[in-house]
């Protein structure tokens, strides 16, 4: 199997790198850096690597850990390059819009650049220095990786955040970066995906989104930075959020209840039954937005966060009627547990394209 060397692998675009790659059937080798080097076990990770991608980076502390910690982490990637009996033929350089503006991080992101070319230049690879701007997306630390990332987090905890100091930022959606880096999208399609708004933009729109949400209702996500921002907002109001209650109304006739209120975007709708004992899905999604509803029977619904172990389950009767949505970036499933058939509405964000179905298999 094609596999990928990565360093920072447990960090906010290392998860999403390694997501990105499990789309492609692609494996994912961390290379551990800082403390845990051990220089045996990095030129293994990269050997025979279709790429090595470098991710680690220190952005928080003194000047000194920030200077020291970008460059010795490049330094001992390079060795790891530079020992391999099969290196590989292409090394990605994570890097910052802001390497060379003269800040201390910026100047040690771009000295951790020239390390790693000369390293590549070494081994015959080709080099690719992609400059990020600010990223943002599901799980990202709160008071860390971004703005959005806290924001987010306070609003999803009954919070109401403030802005200080307001200013224009350029933003990436951390998936679309982690495309970049693993080569499904080139640098220049990145140009096209980048969205410049303000730090008062990204509050206004997570607490419109927010409103909307609490109610069980999906803002317009016509626009793929809204589904993203959205998406991002959503991981951090589950699990504690996620069950949603519809009102049930009945009478003579039988009963009815709304199974959801969409303000924009494309949608489709479907339904299954299934007997009882089969369990449906095993599958995540990178961006699409899902809706379970049950109609009628008993169902348990698992969802399980990629590279984690930890299981999170709801159980849902037709009689009490409540939707559960999909996170992104979370396999899932649905299992009949009642004793009769299970019916079930079925809602996404977007119109199922086989050429890009964003529905990958993966057991909960």
């Amino acid at each position: 199997m094609t596999r990928v060397a990565v360093t920072g692998a447990g960090g906010f675009l290392g998860w999403h790198t390694r997501s990105a790659l499990l789309e492609t059937g692609v494996g994912a080798d961390g290379v551990r850096l800082g403390d845990a080097f051990v220089a045996d076990d990095a030129r293994a990770a990269v050997d025979g690597s279709s790429r090595a991608v470098h991710i680690a980076g220190v952005n928080r502390g003194s000047d000194e850990e920030v200077r020291e910690g970008n460059i010795a982490f490049a330094e001992q990637f390079a060795e790891a390059l530079r020992g391999a009996s099969e290196p590989p033929p292409l090394v990605v350089y994570a890097n910052s819009t802001q390497a060379g503006n003269g800040s201390v991080y910026g100047e040690a992101k771009a000295r951790a650049g020239d390390i790693l070319a000369a390293a590549a230049a070494d081994i015959g690879a080709d080099f690719l220095d992609v400059a990020l701007p600010n990223l943002f997306g599901e799980h990202g630390r709160p008071f860390y990786n971004s703005v959005t990332a806290t924001f987010s987090h306070l609003i999803a905890t009954g919070e109401k955040p403030s802005v200080e100091n307001d200013k224009e930022l350029t933003l990436l959606h951390v998936q679309n970066a982690a495309d970049v880096l693993t080569g499904r999208i080139t640098p220049q399609e990145q140009d096209g995906l980048e969205r410049r708004e303000t730090v008062t933009g990204i509050l206004h729109r997570l607490q419109g989104y927010a409103e909307l949400y609490s109610v069980g209702e999906i803002p317009n996500v016509d626009d793929d930075f809204d589904r993203d921002l959205f998406n991002t907002y959503r991981s951090f109001t589950f699990p504690a959020q996620a069950r949603i209650p519809l009102a049930r109304h009945a009478d003579a006739r039988g009963s009815f209840f709304e199974i959801i209120r969409s303000h924009g975007g494309p949608g489709q709708s479907s339904f299954s039954t299934t007997v009882p004992g089969i369990t449906r899905g095993d599958h995540f999604h990178r961006r699409k937005i899902e809706r379970f509803t049950i109609l009628q029977g008993r169902a348990r619904i698992s969802l399980r966060r990629l590279f984690s172990d930890e299981v999170v389950s709801f159980e849902v009767d037709g009689d009490a009627p409540a939707a559960i949505d999909m996170p992104t970036l979370w396999a899932h499933n649905i299992t009949n547990i009642g004793a009769d058939a299970l019916y079930t509405s079925f809602w996404t964000n977007d119109i199922f394209d086989p050429q890009n179905p964003d529905t990958i298999a993966e057991a909960v």
